[in-house]
Order: C-alpha cells, then structure tokens, then sequence
C-alpha cells in the first residue's frame, strides 16, 4: 500500500458515446470492479469510471481532509457534464452527497446496494458495530487479508458468490493497491457519515437498487431509507446480495436503463412512462 497525501485532479477513465454515467466504486476496492458490467451499458451511454480518492489509479491523490464534501470537491472538478452518478455501497454513499452538492452537475442518481447512514443503531438496521470495529483492527494487521474478508461478506448470500469474488479480485489487481490512508478514512465514513437528515432534499430522479440477501444492507433497512426519500424509486433483486450488478448484469442493466430513460424525460418536461 501506498501513503502519500496529494490533492491533484484524479484520473479518469472513460468509453462509449451518449449520455454520461458516471461510476463510483466501493471500500477496499476500485474501479476495475465494474469491468464485466460496463459492456451492458456501454453500447447506450458514455461512460466514466473514477477512482475515489486514495483507490486505484488515484492511490496517491487524497485530500488533506477526508470527508464526503471533499470527496465530492475532488469528484466535481473533473466532472464537466450533467449526467447520471452511480454508486456502489460507500460509492452510493458519496454519489448523495454529490447529488446534494452538485445538483447542477446531477441529472440522475442511482444507488445500488447503498444507504445514508451503513451502521446499526436503535431503530436503523445496518452493519453492527462490532463487525465494524473488528475489520478496524484488522486493516492495521493486514490490508489483504481485511479486504478479502470484507469481499466475502459483500458477496454471501449470493449464488455466484465464489466466481463474483474471484472476479473482483482479479480485476482490482490491474491496479494499485489503496493507500492506507483512504482505506483508514474510508472505513470511518462507513461508520460516522450520516446523511440520513438530508436525503430528502435530493430532487434529481433517484433509483435504488438493493439485493435481497445483501448482509450490509439488510432488507429491513429499505423502507427506512424510502421513508426518508420517498420520492426515490427502490428496486429489490431477490437472489441478488451486495453486488448486484456483478451477480445480474443483465437485470441490472435493463433495470438502469428503464430509469435512465425516465429522468432524461423529466429534465427535458416531457410525461415519462411507467417505470418498472
């Protein structure tokens, strides 16, 4: 792993023609982790993918705090055109805070297997402390072996749980590994950063996607999140766990462009048809 704090304009990758998406991954991982569902969209949209600060390509660019709002800085200095932010897991966790930051820049959001708030509490089903707490102690050991784990968990429950594993990891080894500090800082948004008081002013088009047997996000959690954000679309994938797009590309793929088409029709005032 690498330790370096720099703030410079982060690395992009980006392919395809027509509207823009624009891809955040999740903790521990990074971009090369939406490689196998990328060709689903590709043929429709132009797409972007970028490394959150301190992953993949941007091991070595971090800002000198690390919070949402700074991320989200970062994330709109390289981001020219108004299109759709997608967000995996801490990635949907930074696309609503980039939604609320930048909704000049924010045409549709689409969350999958994400939340404003990853943690349990009284009354708000999500990871339980200890389990937070235990991979907090295990990164300072051995990062590999903390993100490994962590995969595990994304991916039980799922049917395609060992191949889903191994592909992510093949993918994210194209590139270099995270610095200690992003996965540090990462790990405490997934246990401090709450927005949950503040989804609601969301107004772009929003989809969420969840997987019915994701163990992150438990089921229990969606109708508290959609009781914030009502106006916001959920879409459950019932054989699906923390990785949908990965597990079911192909509905995930249908699923996306169903709502793309939607918010494109709402920003030019047209009537949209039923969605789902």
């Amino acid at each position: 792993m690498q330790d370096s704090i720099t703030s410079m304009p982060l690395k992009t990758r980006t392919e395809g023609m027509g509207l823009d998406l624009f891809l955040l991954h999740g903790w521990g991982t990074n971009s090369k982790a939406f490689d196998a569902f990328i060709p689903h969209l590709r043929q429709h949209y132009r797409i972007t993918t970028i490394d959150l600060p301190g992953f993949g390509e941007n091991y070595n660019n971090l800002p000198a705090d690390y919070t949402l709002d700074s991320i989200c800085e970062q994330l709109a200095s390289v981001i020219e055109n108004k299109g759709i932010m997608i967000g995996w897991s801490l990635g949907g966790l930074i696309a609503q805070q980039f939604a609320l930051n930048y909704p000049d820049k924010t045409l549709g959001l689409i969350g999958i297997a994400t939340t404003p708030y990853f943690m349990q509490k009284a009354g708000w089903p999500g990871i339980k402390p200890e389990v937070m707490s235990l991979f907090t102690t295990q990164l300072t050991k051995s990062y590999s072996r903390t993100v490994e784990r962590f995969l595990a968990i994304q991916a039980m429950g799922s049917q395609t749980a060992k191949q889903d594993i191994k592909a992510l990891r093949t993918a994210m080894a194209e590139l270099p590994e995270p610095s200690t500090v992003a996965l540090e800082k990462g790990l405490g948004l997934l246990q401090s950063a709450d927005i949950r008081g503040q989804i609601s002013r969301i107004l772009c088009p929003t989809l969420r996607i969840y997987g019915r047997r994701d163990t992150l996000i438990p089921a229990s959690a969606i109708d508290p999140i959609h009781a914030l954000h009502p106006q916001s679309d959920s879409v459950i994938l019932a054989d699906a766990a923390h990785a949908p797009f990965m597990s079911h590309p192909a509905q995930c793929q249908q699923i996306i462009r169903q709502f793309i088409e939607r918010a494109v029709a709402e920003n030019n005032g047209a009537k949209p048809r039923a969605y789902g």
